[in-house]
């Protein structure tokens, strides 16, 4: 067979694109294929075995229909797109969660399609729910709380509640996370799939949970009605009112639904009973309603009898499963607590480790610090000896200093009471010198009065003299060589050596005069000479007194 003959056995494709509540998926489908290959194909991509709650869902001319299982894809009103697009939906709901939900898997894709459903408020829950559902979904997605992790601000990017919830109340982000979170704290040790199953369980209880509402009108009137199809039957509500409705056919009181165009009759159970008719504007929505309708009674049927071996089986291995998941839990829960106290032994041995590394640390300083004293010390012992021996050196240097001063003192003192003496001494010698100059001064003086007074009778005397000898002598002063005769002449002679003598006594005695003036202006310098010698010396003991008194 030739390569060529190969490609053309080659079945033809199409693409198409599953849209699941979580995640995107693309296939290659081959253009026989019916809706139930397409379908058989995405539940093993994602390991689903309760297919019965799943369908295909797509949207033609803005309304939603179900890819029909028995008939081909292509040949259904697709819409045209390359890849085609189809959502992988919750076609019908469980009438209770915990009981029908058996697979993991199922278990979460309804979870996010009711979470998604809330938070486009499909589904109407109050405030107080949706938070207490929202911590469910934080336990889920983050696990057990832990405030160190867990920091505030980790929700910020979280959407857990309706805007309609948010519009409601003024809270700000960190009020609402704050409330979450006080919730969040409580669900420690729950595992991820037991949160989505409380999530759904408190979500079943919810008045729009799992009910699709279609626009009726109950007679050609067209009286605005909704109907609503459920697990548990048919319920009929007014246009305005979505959470009680007005009349209700359980599954098990109905004896038949039958659809011819627009108009879809219900049949009670009991005959007597009234035949409840209503019209569609569109015969696609009827027949949405009948398909509907058709599925959720097959399921309620099926819930009341007795399980298929693949229920059974599926049960008794989501039963061991579940117990193989306890166990774990619980073996994970206790590993947990043992990594926590672990852990926590691990921090106090760190903390106390730290502790003693930091004891050890300080008990290194203060060693070191002990160290360093110990040489400061040392050092400052051995400073201290060399000052001691500088300084009983000092001392030994000042004790000779202070007996060289006593002795300097002693001297000092005695020199300065000889020099007070020599004071005394050269005070009274003053006072003698003093007394003796004015004496002398006073002889001077009476010698000067007197040699005055000797030279004033000489100068008489001479006057008389010559007087006489103007008045005997007449021609003397004529005849100067002319001499008196003897007698004359003698006497004459007599009164010049008389004169002559008292001339020269004056004069001897001038110079006696003279001289101890002479004697007494040389001991009068010799005198002050002393005295400054004396001063100087005083002067000198003084300051060597004063260095005595600094030491």
């Amino acid at each position: 067979m030739s390569i060529r003959g190969l490609k053309k056995k080659q079945p033809k494709t199409f693409k198409v694109k599953i849209i699941t509540v979580d995640a995107e998926m693309e296939f290659s489908c081959e253009m026989k294929w019916k809706g139930k290959d397409l379908f058989d194909l995405v539940c093993r991509a994602l390991g689903l075995r309760e297919t019965w709650f799943f369908g295909l869902q797509y949207t033609v001319k803005g309304m939603f229909t179900w890819l029909k299982m028995d008939k081909k894809v292509l040949d259904q009103e697709i819409p045209k797109e390359d890849p085609i697009s189809f959502h992988f939906l919750a076609k019908f709901y469980p009438e209770k969660v915990e009981e029908e939900l058996l697979q993991e898997i199922t278990q979460h894709l309804f979870f996010l399609q009711v979470k998604k459903q809330i938070l486009d408020e499909e589904i109407y829950c109050s405030p107080e729910a949706t938070v207490l559902l929202a911590s469910y979904a934080v336990q889920a997605k983050y696990g057990d709380y832990d405030p160190n992790f867990h920091e505030p601000g980790f929700l910020a990017h979280d959407e857990l509640l309706p805007k309609r919830v948010l519009r409601q109340y003024q809270l700000t982000a960190e009020m609402w996370e704050e409330k979450i979170t006080a919730w969040y704290a409580e669900h420690r040790g729950i595992a991820r799939d037991e949160a989505e199953m409380n999530y759904l369980k408190i979500a079943q209880d919810l008045e729009m949970y799992g009910v699709n509402y279609f626009p009726i009108a109950q007679n050609k009137n067209h009286t605005d009605l909704l109907l609503g199809v459920d697990a548990k039957g048919i319920h009929i509500y007014s246009i305005n009112n979505r959470f009680s409705p007005s009349k209700s056919f359980e599954w098990s009181s109905i004896r038949n639904i039958s659809c011819s165009e627009k108009e879809l009759t219900i049949k009670p159970l009991d005959k007597k009973a009234e035949v409840f008719k209503f019209f569609s504007s569109q015969l696609k929505v009827n027949k949405l309603i009948f398909q509907l309708c058709i599925g959720n009674h097959d399921l309620f049927m099926r819930r009341r009898k007795v399980d298929s071996i693949e229920i059974q089986q599926m049960k008794a291995q989501a039963r061991e499963e579940k117990a193989r998941k306890k166990m774990e839990n619980q073996r994970l829960a206790r590993e947990k607590q043992l990594r926590e106290e672990a852990e926590r032994a691990k921090e106090e041995l760190e903390r106390r480790l730290f502790q003693l590394e930091d004891e050890a640390r300080q008990a290194n300083e203060a060693l070191l610090r002990s160290q360093e004293a110990a040489e400061l010390l040392a050092e400052k012992a051995q400073i201290a000896e060399e000052e001691a021996k500088l300084l009983a050196q000092n001392a030994a240097e000042a004790e000779q200093e202070r007996q060289r001063l006593e002795i300097t003192a002693l001297k000092s003192k005695e020199e300065k009471r000889l020099m007070e003496q020599k004071m005394r001494e050269a005070e009274l010698i003053a006072v003698k010198l003093v007394k003796e100059s004015d004496r002398r001064a006073k002889e001077a003086e009476h010698l000067k009065q007197d040699l005055h007074e000797a030279r004033e009778a000489e100068r008489k005397a001479k006057q008389k003299l010559l007087d006489i000898t103007r008045l005997n002598y007449p021609h003397m002063a004529k005849y100067p060589q002319y001499s008196p005769g003897d007698s004359r002449d003698a006497n004459f002679d007599k009164g010049s050596i008389k004169l002559d003598l008292k001339d020269i006594d004056l004069k001897r005695l001038s110079f006696e005069i003279e001289r101890e003036r002479l004697d007494y202006l040389e001991k009068s310098r010799k005198f002050e000479d002393r005295l400054k010698e004396l001063k100087s010396e005083i002067h000198a003991l003084k300051l060597e007194e004063k260095q005595a008194g600094l030491y």
